[in-house]
C-alpha cells in the first residue's frame, strides 16, 4: 500500500500560542506533531502583539509559518486579542490563495474560523472544524437576570452552528461533548477525537508521598471553582497537606485574597505561569490532583496528571468523568459539594500503599487511550476524508 502524500494544512485559530489556556495548547500540539510527521503546516492567528504579518515561529521544537493577524486587545482582560471579523475575509482570502491549502482545520466559529470556513468554501477546499467553545459557560457570570442569560448562550449556540453547517467534518474532545454540542447545534455526526498529549514526556513516580500535596493547574477563572479546593483544604487541616495552584487568570487576586481570609497562607502557594518542564516536575512530585471545573470539554491538565501517575479528584461534570473512573484511578464527586470534594481527596492521601499504587497505574492506564500519536493519525485520515 502506497505511504499517502504529506499534506498541506492550513489551520485557523482565535487563540494560539503564546496565550494560555486549553484550546491554544491543543493547536500547538496538534501543529507541530503535523509537522514532525512531514506535512507542511500554516497557522492563522490574531498577533499578541501590535505587529502582524507573516512570521517564521517554532512552537513545540517544529518550526513553522504562522499569519499574524491585525488585532486588538479585549477590553477588560489581562492578554486576550482578537481579529476584527470586517478585516477577515481580506486576510483569509489572501492567505488562502497564497497557501493553497489540502484542508482547512478551524479551532472555532469565531472570528477568524467565521471568514475562513467562508472563503475555504469559495474555492472547493475541504474543511475540518474543532468546537472547544462552551457558551454557556462564557455567558454564566455575566451581571444580567439568567433568562438573559440564557438568551445570550442561546443565540451564540445558533451563531455556531451556522458555521459548523457549512464544514465537512466536526469534531470535539469527547463523546460528552460531542452530544452537547449536537444538541445544542442540531447538527449531526460530531465526532469525539481526543486533544491528546505525548504520554512519554511525563514523569511518573509509583508509591505515597512523605508529605503529601494536592495539586491544581489551569486558568484562574471563576468557572474553575478553585475556591471550592481552597475550603476543602480548611476541612482537611488535621491533615500534614498543602496546596500546589499553577496557572493565571482573572480569578487569582480573589483567590489569593480567600486564601488569607481562611488562614491558609502558609499551606497553598500560587506558581503563576510556568514552564511545561515546572509543571511535569510538580506533577511528579503530587500526591493528588484535583480539577472542580465545571466547565472542562476535556481538560488537558488533567490528562497530564495522569499521565504522571496522579489519582485524580474531579468534579462529575462535563468531559470528566471520560478521565475520571470513581474509584479506579480516582474518585468523583458532586459540583460545587465542597465537603464532598474535601472526602475524596482524604481517601486519595490517606489510603494504604498498595491502594494508592492500584489508583495510580490505572490513571497511567487509562491515559494511553490519549497518546497524541493517535490523535494525529485519526485527523490525519480526517484530513483526507
Amino acid at each position: 500500500m502506497p505511504t499517502p502524500h504529506p499534506l498541506t494544512i492550513l489551520i485557523g485559530c482565535d487563540t494560539f500560542a503564546p496565550d494560555v489556556n486549553g484550546a491554544a495548547k491543543f493547536t500547538v500540539r496538534l501543529a507541530a506533531g503535523l509537522v514532525r510527521r512531514g506535512n507542511t503546516v500554516v497557522v492563522m492567528a490574531p498577533s499578541p502583539d501590535t505587529t502582524w504579518g507573516k512570521r517564521t515561529e517554532e512552537h513545540d521544537g517544529a518550526t513553522m509559518t504562522v499569519h499574524r493577524l491585525r488585532s486588538w486587545k479585549w477590553f477588560n482582560h489581562p492578554w486576550l486579542r482578537f481579529a476584527l471579523p470586517w478585516e477577515g475575509a481580506r486576510d483569509a482570502a489572501r492567505i488562502l490563495d497564497e497557501v493553497k491549502p489540502d484542508v482547512v482545520h478551524i479551532q472555532s466559529h469565531i472570528n477568524v474560523g467565521y471568514t475562513l470556513v467562508r472563503e475555504a468554501r469559495k474555492r472547493g477546499i475541504r474543511i475540518v472544524a474543532t468546537n472547544h467553545f462552551m457558551p454557556d459557560n462564557a455567558v454564566q457570570f455575566l451581571p444580567v437576570p439568567n433568562v438573559v442569560r440564557n438568551g445570550m448562550a442561546w443565540i451564540a449556540w445558533q451563531v455556531a452552528a451556522r458555521t459548523y453547517r457549512l464544514v465537512n467534518a466536526v469534531t470535539t474532545p469527547t463523546r460528552r461533548a460531542a452530544d452537547y454540542l449536537e444538541k445544542n447545534t442540531r447538527i449531526t455526526d460530531v465526532q469525539a477525537i481526543s486533544c491528546g498529549l505525548n504520554v512519554r514526556a511525563y514523569n511518573p513516580v509509583l508509591g505515597t508521598r512523605e508529605q503529601p500535596v494536592a495539586v491544581f493547574v489551569g486558568r484562574l477563572e471563576l468557572e474553575k471553582h478553585v475556591d471550592d479546593f481552597l475550603r476543602a483544604l480548611v476541612v482537611l487541616n488535621d491533615l500534614p497537606l498543602t496546596a500546589t495552584i499553577v496557572g493565571l487568570g482573572d480569578d487569582k487576586p480573589r483567590l489569593m485574597k480567600l486564601t488569607e481570609t481562611l488562614g491558609l497562607t502558609d499551606r497553598v502557594t500560587y506558581k503563576g505561569h510556568v514552564t511545561d518542564q515546572d509543571i511535569i516536575d510538580t506533577l511528579s512530585s503530587a500526591a493528588v490532583f484535583v480539577m472542580p471545573s465545571t466547565a472542562e470539554l476535556q481538560s488537558i491538565a488533567t490528562m497530564e496528571a495522569m499521565a504522571s501517575g496522579l489519582p485524580v479528584v474531579a468534579a462529575d461534570a462535563m468531559a470528566l468523568p471520560h478521565l475520571v473512573h470513581d474509584g479506579e484511578n480516582g474518585y468523583l464527586f458532586e459540583p460545587r459539594n465542597v465537603d464532598q470534594l474535601a472526602a475524596r481527596i482524604r481517601d486519595v492521601v490517606t489510603c494504604a500503599g498498595a491502594d494508592y499504587v492500584a489508583l495510580q497505574k490505572e490513571s497511567l492506564a487509562i491515559v494511553q487511550d490519549h497518546d497524541i500519536e493517535t490523535t494525529l493519525t485519526t485527523f490525519e485520515g480526517l484530513y483526507r476524508g
